[in-house]
């Protein structure tokens, strides 16, 4: 089993982000965290999972130089891809409001990417999974922001939170994925790096 396996290895997440913590934990992984700050800022040519894996290899760049043996860095990054167009962390109510809006009664696609560094190696992987959202009133879409405030969620929302639970009707792949962390990519990704 992985956590057997991993025994000798230092694993380091590199994200705040309780979720993908929570999820890291759920596989009997052990781990520290450590969060170098980075500007989010990615060229504009980019397009899909190419933000996203620019991005989760973006934030393994300030690590690299104090990486020892047997030490393995996660990084990550999650985007919605809606209308040909990267819609991340909304900065204002109004912001979130107009994601949102753009989003309902359609089909987006929520990607992210985990970069995976040691020593010596870099591997990045994504995930994209289609949500479908049924038409939102204003009212619904007021009440989430005020609530939950998704200020720190791509996209403006969390599918486990109210607006989820209400909102989605459809989901193609992996749930964790739209969470924003695709632990089956994780599991097997690490299972290859120390086989």
């Amino acid at each position: 089993m992985l956590p057997n396996k991993l025994n000798g290895y230092h694993v380091i997440l590199a994200s705040g982000s309780p979720r993908r913590q929570q999820l890291l934990k759920d596989l009997g992984i052990e781990f520290t965290i450590d969060i170098k700050p980075v500007d989010e800022i990615f060229p504009e040519r980019l397009r899909h999972f190419e933000v996203s894996d620019y991005l989760a290899q973006l934030k393994a760049l300030p690590f690299k130089e104090t990486l020892r043996e047997k030490e393995i860095l996660i990084t990550s990054d999650t985007v919605v891809w809606h209308q040909e167009t990267v819609l991340g962390k909304p900065a204002s109510f109004e912001e979130a409001f107009a994601m949102l809006k753009s989003m309902s009664n359609t089909t987006h696609e929520v990607i992210t990417s985990v970069c995976f560094t040691t020593m010596d190696y870099e591997k990045t992987v994504n995930c994209v999974t289609k949500v479908t959202f049924k038409a939102f009133s204003d009212d619904e879409i007021s009440y989430y922001i005020n609530t939950c405030k998704p200020f720190d969620k791509a996209g403006a929302y969390g599918i486990q939170e109210w607006i989820g639970k209400i909102g989605v009707t459809k989901i193609e792949g992996s749930y964790f994925n739209v969470v924003g962390f695709p632990v089956h990519l994780v599991y097997s990704t690490l299972l290859e790096i120390v086989k």
